[in-house]
């Protein structure tokens, strides 16, 4: 038997790493796109900054970690490069670092300044990859750690939101402000009843640059569907969770107050923030997602409960970024090879029926009995 030692992505298909990040791009693209159609500026100017910044510090990474060691003779500077760059950086150094950034971008609120755009970037791709060797070595998504960096360094100057053009705006009186969510949290459940879903659908909202154009995000996962790019488990594990635990949350929250509607408490919830766009972009990315297929489905599980958790209860009206990156710590727990199994044993389906029940019954109450709704 042959060993192959070789860092993450692991694929399990003839393409390589690179030609995945290329499927990855291409599914981005009608979002990237349609973000442009509607804020041009904004979104090429933040992904030039981001690109710019993610790609020459992987360059300066790969140069640092490969320099020449002395050995008591003199070298050009042409030596010296070649020695650091030739066979290492490579085509992958270069979309991984482009990957991230259109991520980012997208995830960036439309009305961010420039400044925090740039802070978020570098941290995202120091601390967020660099520092853990690079490429293949992350524990946590890069674009996530930088958009939280820069969100938690700046506060609501960093969260604000442009007013949509006016030929795509179906309200034109609507001008800068918060999300939808952030306007529930304030406003209360009832106002669920008075949101557009076609409108939210369309992304005829504010927020972010990318994550609101659920068609665009749907194109682009059927497209990462037919080239077999992502792991369909996550998918229906992130997305099955949150959707039955957002259901029940309707239930108990309709039983307080009767006039907001399940099915429109839990559709808001769905079409709302970066829910689908972080569960299709960022959850299933292979770098920070586990190997076997148990632990993938207790991966997007842990997701799933923990964004319900962080937007039913937590400070924040959103929680798909900090919940992505609590999922990621869990990646190296879940893989570990005493207990992690590429089959589906009894202990495995346990662990999955845990993960869902534990964090249902602690919503439930603190939902019906924790004065929460009112």
């Amino acid at each position: 038997m042959i060993f192959i030692k070789e860092s993450s992505p692991h694929i399990r298909r003839k393409d390589s790493a690179w030609q995945m990040m290329l499927d990855v791009i291409i599914a981005l693209l009608p979002t990237f796109i349609f973000s442009t159609v509607i804020f041009p500026l904004n979104t090429l100017l933040n992904f030039f900054i981001s690109a710019v910044i993610m790609c020459l510090a992987e360059f300066i990474f790969i140069g640092l970690t490969h320099m020449k060691p002395k050995d008591m003779e003199k070298h050009t500077f042409k030596e010296k490069f070649e020695y650091a760059y030739k066979g290492r950086y490579q085509l992958v150094n270069l979309i991984s670092p482009i990957v991230t950034a259109m991520i980012y971008t997208l995830i960036t609120p439309s009305g961010a300044p420039i400044y925090s755009v740039i802070v978020g970037a570098l941290i995202g791709i120091i601390l967020g990859k660099l520092v853990f060797g690079g490429l293949g070595n992350n524990i946590f998504n890069p674009a996530a750690v930088g958009m939280v960096a820069a969100k938690l360094s700046f506060g609501s100057n960093y969260g604000k939101y442009l007013a949509l053009p006016s030929w795509f705006n179906s309200v034109p009186n609507t001008s800068m402000g918060g999300t939808l969510l952030g306007n529930i949290s304030s406003l209360g459940y009832e106002s669920i009843n008075n949101v557009n879903f076609l409108d939210m659908f369309l992304g005829k909202m504010p927020g972010t640059l990318g994550e609101v154009y659920t068609v665009t995000i749907l194109l682009g996962l059927i497209y990462l569907i037919f080239r077999k790019t992502v792991d369909f488990r996550i998918l229906f594990s992130y997305f099955g969770t949150f959707l039955i635990m957002m259901i029940i949350a309707g239930l108990c929250i309709n039983s307080i107050l009767p006039q907001v509607k399940v099915m429109h408490f839990t559709l808001f919830e769905l079409l709302s923030g970066g829910v689908i766009f972080g569960g299709v972009f960022m959850f299933t990315d292979p770098v920070t997602s586990p190997l076997t297929r148990p632990s993938r489905i207790m991966y997007g599980m842990i997701g799933g409960c923990l964004t319900v958790l962080i937007r039913l209860f937590g400070a924040l009206p959103e929680g798909v970024a900090i919940s992505l990156l609590i999922a990621n710590m869990f990646t190296p727990v879940l893989d570990f090879p005493k207990w992690s199994n590429t089959k589906y044993t009894y202990k495995n389906i346990i662990a999955m029926a845990l993960i869902f029940v534990i964090p249902t019954i602690i919503m439930i109450i603190s939902l019906l009995f924790g004065g929460v709704v009112k």
